[in-house]
C-alpha cells in the first residue's frame, strides 16, 4: 500500500515514541539524511544507490542496488565475536584424537582384553600378542562418528526450530553426558554406550557450528573465520595427544579417566560462551522476527542498529530470503526435506546440486585418509616395529597439523577454494604414493621408517592448509537459506558417516592379525587423493569475497565450477526483487506478523505529524 502521507515521514526520528504510543524498538527510522526526502529528484542523484522502505512494524529499511554496501563494515570485536564460536572444533579434534592414544596404553589393553602385560624382556611375538582385537578398535572407534551422523541429521531440523545457537548448546549438554558414561566405565558396553551419546552431542555441535558461522562472519574474512574451525580441530587433536602422552604409563583408571574428563572443560567453555552471543540474524529473518534479526546483526557487526550498513544488509537478506521462499515455499516437515533434492540434476545451482555437492565434498575429505593418521596412527607405528616411541611420532604428525593449518587463514582469501583443493589434493598423493613406494621397497629399514614419517608430515601439511579447512567452509556456503540448515547437517553427516566407515574398515586392513597391509596402505590413499584432485577441479565453485546471496546469485548464473572464479556481483536482491523501484519489498509473510493495531497507530502520529507541519509552515508565512 503507498504511504498516504509521504512528506510526514522525516518528522517521524523527532516524535517521542509516547506521542505514537508505539514503543520505540518497533519505530526503526534509519539512515535521516535519506529519510529527510525532498518531492524532487535531488535526492536520487545525490545518493543513486539507495533508498527506504517502510517495513513491517514501522521499520524503515534502507536499501541498495550497489553489490559491493551489501555488508556492513565489522569492528575488531564483532570479529572476536565471530572467532569464539570455532571453539566447537575442539570437540571434534579432541574426541577424536583421545581414543588414538588410549587404544595403545597398557592398561586399557589389559583391561579391555585381560591379557598381561609384557615384562621387560618379553619376546617380540608376546609384544604382537598385546594388542586389542581388530573388532573393538573398530567398535570403538566407529561407534562415535555413528552418533555424530545420527546427530548432525537432527540438527539440521532442531537449527530451523530452537535456533542455531540454542541447538550448539543443547549439543554441549548431551555431549556431558556422554563423557559422563565413559569415564564411569570399567568395561566395553558403557565405554561403547558412552561415545554414541557423546557422538550425538558432537554432531549437534560439528554441523550447526559451521551454519552459524557462515551466517554471521563477514564475507571477506568468512574463509578464514570458518578455517578457525578446523584450527580448533587441530589444537584439540594436539591436546589429546598431549594428554594421553602424559598418562600412557600409569597402570589404573587415571590412565584413560583422565583423558575423557578434560572434555568436560571444553563442553562448559562452549556452550557458556554461546549464551552470551547473539543468534544469526539470518534465523531470525527466516522465522519473520525483523526488528531482532536488527538487533542480532547490530551486535555481530558492531555497527548501530539504526545505522544505513546495517539496515542495507538486512534489507538484502529479506530480499534474499523472499526470492527463495518464492521457488521454495513453505512446505511439510517432509516436503522441507525434500526441497533438498529438488532442481534437477543438469541445473548446476539447483538444490539437489548443491546438497551432491556438500555431501561429496565432506565424503573426499575423509577420503584422503588423513583420520587414518589420528586415528590409527600411534597402533600402525606401534605394528611396524621399527619405531621405539609411537606416541611421541602421533605427538609430532598432530603438531605439524595444528602448525600448518593458520596458513590456511590468509591463502584461502588470497587465492580462494578452488585452488586449495586442486592443489593440495596434488600435493597429498604425492607424498601419499613416496610413501607407499619406499615403504614396500624396504620394509625394515629404519632410514626408510624416517623417511616414511617425514612425508607423512608433509602430507599433513598439504591436508591441514588446504582440505581440512576448505571443506568446511565451502559447505557453509553453497546453500540458500531456506535449505541451509538442512543441506549444512546433511554434509556434515556424510563426513561422520565416511568417518565411520573409514574407522570400521582400517583396523581390518591394516591389523597384523588380519589384513596387515602395513605401508602398501598408502596406495589406497594416494588413490583416494587422485579423486579429490579431479573432484575439486570439475565440481568445486570458487565463492571468495561473496556474501552468501551473492554465492546464490553466482550459482544461478554460472553454467560451470570453472568459470566461478570470473563472476562477478553485479546487482542486489533488494533492486530485483523491486525494493529500489517502488519502494516496497514483498514480504507479505513478515506484514502478517506486524499487526494492524500499529499500522492504525502509526497512520494516525502520522496524520497528527502533517498537521503539526501544516500549521507550522502557516505561522511561518504569516
Amino acid at each position: 500500500m503507498a504511504d498516504p502521507f509521504p512528506y510526514a515521514a522525516p518528522f517521524l526520528p523527532l516524535v517521542t515514541p509516547r506521542l505514537l504510543s508505539i514503543p520505540y524498538k518497533q519505530l526503526y527510522i534509519v539512515d535521516i539524511d535519506s529519510s529527510h526526502r525532498p518531492p524532487s529528484n535531488l535526492f536520487d542523484k545525490l545518493y543513486p544507490h539507495r533508498t527506504t522502505t517502510n517495513m513491517p512494524g514501522g521499520a524503515v529499511l534502507s536499501a541498495t542496488t550497489n553489490p559491493d554496501r551489501v555488508e556492513a563494515p565489522v569492528t575488531v570485536k564483532a570479529y572476536l565475536l565471530c572467532v569464539f564460536a570455532s571453539f566447537g572444533g575442539i570437540f571434534f579434534g579432541y574426541d577424536s584424537g583421545y581414543m588414538n592414544g588410549v587404544l595403545g596404553m597398557n592398561y586399557f589393553i589389559n583391561m579391555m582384553t585381560g591379557i598381561p602385560i609384557p615384562p621387560a624382556g618379553a619376546s617380540q611375538a608376546t609384544k604382537d600378542a598385546f594388542t586389542l582385537p581388530a573388532w573393538q578398535k573398530s567398535l570403538i572407534t566407529s561407534i562415535l562418528s555413528a552418533g555424530t551422523f545420527f546427530g548432525a541429521i537432527i540438527a539440521g531440523d532442531l537449527a530451523d526450530w530452537i535456533g542455531r545457537r540454542i541447538t550448539v548448546v543443547l549439543g554441549c549438554a548431551v555431549f556431558i553426558v556422554g563423557c559422563i558414561l565413559q569415564t564411569a566405565s570399567t568395561g566395553l558396553g558403557l565405554l561403547v554406550a558412552g561415545r554414541i551419546i557423546s557422538g550425538f552431542g558432537v554432531g549437534f555441535i560439528s554441523a550447526i557450528i559451521i551454519l552459524y558461522m557462515s551466517e554471521i562472519a563477514p564475507r571477506k574474512v568468512r574463509g578464514a573465520i570458518v578455517s578457525g574451525y578446523q584450527f580448533c580441530i587441530t589444537i584439540g587433536l594436539l591436546l589429546a595427544s598431549c594428554v594421553c602422552y602424559a598418562t600412557q604409563d600409569r597402570l589404573d583408571t587415571a590412565s584413560y579417566r583422565i583423558p575423557i574428563a578434560i572434555q568436560f572443560a571444553w563442553a562448559l567453555i562452549l556452550g557458556g560462551g554461546l549464551l552470551l552471543l547473539p543468534e544469526s540474524p539470518r534465523w531470525y529473518v527466516k522465522k519473520g522476527k525483523l526488528a531482532e534479526a536488527s538487533h542480532a546483526l547490530s551486535r555481530v557487526r558492531g555497527q548501530p542498529e539504526d545505522s544505513t550498513y546495517i539496515q542495507e544488509e538486512l534489507a538484502e537478506i529479506v530480499a534474499n530470503h523472499e526470492y527463495e521462499t518464492e521457488l521454495i515455499p513453505n512446505q511439510s516437515w517432509l516436503g522441507s526435506w525434500a526441497a533438498c533434492f529438488t532442481g534437477g540434476f543438469s541445473n548446476p545451482g539447483s538444490n539437489l546440486r548443491r546438497t551432491l555437492l556438500g555431501i561429496s565434498l565432506q565424503m573426499m575429505q575423509q577420503w584422503t585418509g588423513v583420520n587414518f593418521i589420528f586415528y590409527f596412527g600411534t597402533s600402525f607405528f606401534q605394528d611396524l616395529g621399527t619405531i621405539s616411541n609411537p606416541f611421541l611420532i602421533s605427538l609430532i604428525t598432530t603438531l605439524v597439523n595444528v602448525c600448518s593449518t593458520p596458513l590456511s587463514f590468509w591463502t584461502i582469501e588470497r587465492f580462494g577454494r578452488r585452488p586449495l583443493l586442486v592443489w593440495g589434493a596434488m600435493g597429498m598423493f604425492i607424498c601419499e604414493f613416496i610413501v607407499g613406494i619406499i615403504g614396500v621397497a624396504k620394509p625394515d629399514d629404519t632410514t626408510v621408517v624416517k623417511v616414511q614419517i617425514a612425508f607423512i608430515c608433509i602430507y599433513i601439511f598439504f591436508f591441514a592448509s588446504t582440505w581440512g579447512p576448505g571443506a568446511w567452509v565451502c559447505i557453509g556456503e553453497i546453500f540458500p537459506l531456506p535449505i541451509r540448515s538442512r543441506g549444512v547437517g546433511l554434509s556434515t553427516a556424510s563426513n561422520w558417516f565416511w568417518n565411520c566407515i573409514i574407522s570400521v574398515i582400517t583396523p581390518y586392513m591394516v591389523g597384523t592379525d588380519k589384513g596387515n597391509l602395513g605401508s602398501k596402505v598408502f596406495f589406497i590413499w594416494g588413490s583416494t587423493c587422485v579423486l579429490c584432485f579431479l573432484y575439486a577441479y570439475f565440481l568445486v565453485w570458487e565463492t571468495k569475497g561473496l556474501t552468501l546471496e551473492q554465492v546464490d546469485r553466482m550459482m544461478e548464473e554460472c553454467g560451470s565450477p570453472r568459470k566461478s572464479p570470473g563472476w562477478k556481483p553485479h546487482s542486489t536482491y533488494a533492486a530485483e526483487m523491486g525494493l529500489t523501484q517502488d519502494g516496497k519489498l514483498p514480504v507479505e509473510a513478515h506484514n502478517e506478523k506486524a499487526g494492524a493495531d500499529q499500522n492504525a497507530q502509526l497512520v494516525a502520529g502520522t496524520k497528527a505529524l502533517n498537521e503539526v507541519h501544516h500549521s507550522e509552515s502557516a505561522a511561518n508565512v504569516v
